[in-house]
């Protein structure tokens, strides 16, 4: 190697000496050599490994900076409330528009009554008759045909009720053939939610998800018009006619009364399905025990508003302790009506600093609650009365001084001696609490007799009833075999 090296540099030597040759510059002199070694200078020139091994030192380097930044900013508490743009600002007249936009996009894609017609009509004539039954049945062929006669005669809007998921909803028979009507049913009542919660979302000022008190009164004041037993209702009793009907929401749909209800809720429970039941006409004869029941027909409002004024001796528009005793023809007993006032009625800010007055507001939550003892959030009105020392729980002891009240009026009314410990040991047997020694609320919701023991325990007509149970419900059943 040497040997060759030693020639080369001769030959290069003798080459570099003659006269006609060219002279090779040195390397550091060559731009293409220097621009090389910058190259490699910059990183950009290594392998891939080394290109790994820097981009996991910059990566490892921001996490360290992050990690740093996070814990100068540790000391103070981050952000959970964004104000909400001003009336009048361009941020709220262009969130009002985008809301007015999409819920006018989501009502177009409804199906409205012609439309359900129409699809009522395609399910009738292209059903099959069941022999044993005689309903009207259709099986999955039936089915996607139905949806193709239906899509082109009302268009795409109806498509989405006839998915395979939608057809596997409905109960079948040994045919694999679902009903007609449970799954036409199915769909008006989609589409009635729908609708209602696109018109509560028109009326949601703050775009929320929640109904104040006078947005879930303007929803129901649209809905008179609609509802066949109120059309005739006197102009003069509209506006408390819709605080009545709202109150029952917030109390079973707000049960933490923050003021405000989730519209989600609202949809899901009982109460609006109870108000849409006014829908039915007044020819096909509902009685008037049947409206009476019905929180939200006129006959009960205006029942609960006249019961109010009766109430209301010195027309203050509340009520005191002593004007509230004479509810139910005063069968209440006074440490119920006492701890009413101590736990759901707020201090007034007329007259004396501890004088207390109930509202019309509180009285509907009183009456409701009373009207709904077997309800969780009945049930929970009235365990934190029953409730005597706010411990979350009830003792033998607050049973004794609880029914004390009822025994009182009991003999009142000359009835026979009651002795309290039996009664207390049968509201223990009918309970059945979790610790023998403590009644909670948990073991009232359980035990399935919540509101009749909470009923023995504030009302001596509640006790009576338990008491002559099965007098009463043999007169039922006389009552039943004669109609």
């Amino acid at each position: 190697m040497s040997t060759a090296s030693g020639d080369g540099g001769d030959a290069g030597d003798g080459a570099a000496g003659t006269g006609g040759g060219r002279r090779i510059p040195p390397a550091s002199s060559m731009p293409w050599v220097r621009n090389l070694r910058r190259f490699v200078g910059t990183g950009a020139g290594l392998g891939s490994e080394a290109l790994m091994e820097l981009e996991t030192k910059r990566i490892l380097l921001e996490i360290f900076k992050e990690r740093q930044r996070k814990s100068k900013e540790a000391g103070s508490i981050p952000s959970f409330y964004k104000k909400k743009p001003e009336d009048g600002s361009i941020s709220h007249r262009v969130q009002k528009l985008a809301k007015y936009r999409f819920l006018k996009k989501q009502s177009e894609l409804l199906l409205n009554a012609d439309d359900l017609d129409a699809m009522w009509v395609c399910l009738r004539e292209n059903c099959v008759i069941d022999d044993a039954t005689g309903a009207e049945k259709m099986n999955y062929e039936d089915f996607c045909h139905i949806a193709t006669v239906c899509t082109e005669q009302i268009g795409q809007k109806c498509k989405r009720f006839f998915s395979p998921s939608n057809f596997m909803k409905f109960e079948k028979d040994d045919s694999g053939r679902i009903a007609i009507l449970p799954f036409y049913l199915y769909v008006m009542r989609t589409v009635s939610l729908t609708q209602a919660r696109i018109d509560m979302s028109e009326l949601d000022e703050d775009s929320d998800g929640f109904l104040q008190p006078h947005e879930m009164e303007a929803y129901i004041r649209g809905l008179i018009p609609n509802l066949a037993q109120l059309r005739d209702m006197p102009s003069a009793f509209v506006q408390m006619y819709c605080r009545i009907a709202a109150r029952k929401f917030f109390f079973f749909c707000d049960p933490h009364r923050r003021g405000k209800a989730c519209i989600k809720k609202v949809l899901l429970s009982n109460c609006l399905q109870e108000l849409m039941e006014l829908h039915q006409e007044s020819e096909e004869e509902v009685t008037d025990t049947e409206q009476a029941e019905n929180w939200f027909s006129l006959t009960s409002a205006q029942r609960i508003c006249d019961m109010f004024l009766a109430l209301d001796k010195d027309t203050n528009g509340t009520l005191s302790k002593h004007e509230l005793k004479e509810y139910a023809d005063g069968t209440l007993t006074d440490i119920f009506i006492e701890r009413v006032f101590d736990e759901h009625v707020r201090r007034s800010k007329v007259g004396g600093g501890n004088s207390r007055e109930m509202d019309f507001e509180s009285f509907l939550d009183f009456v409701l609650s009373l009207e709904n003892k077997d309800t969780p959030e009945g049930l929970t009105y009235l365990f934190r009365c029953l409730d005597l020392n706010g411990r979350g729980f009830l003792t033998t002891a607050d049973i004794h001084t609880l029914f004390r009240d009822v025994h009182q009026k009991w003999i009142e009314g000359g009835n026979y001696e009651l002795c309290i410990e039996d009664v207390r040991d049968e509201i223990w047997d009918m309970v059945k609490p979790a610790d023998p020694l403590r009644i909670a609320l948990t073991d009232l919701l359980s035990c399935k007799q919540g509101g009749t023991i909470a009923s023995m325990l504030i009302d001596v007509r509640g006790f009576w009833a338990h008491d002559n149970r099965e007098n009463l419900l043999q007169e039922e059943e006389e009552q039943v075999e004669e109609a």
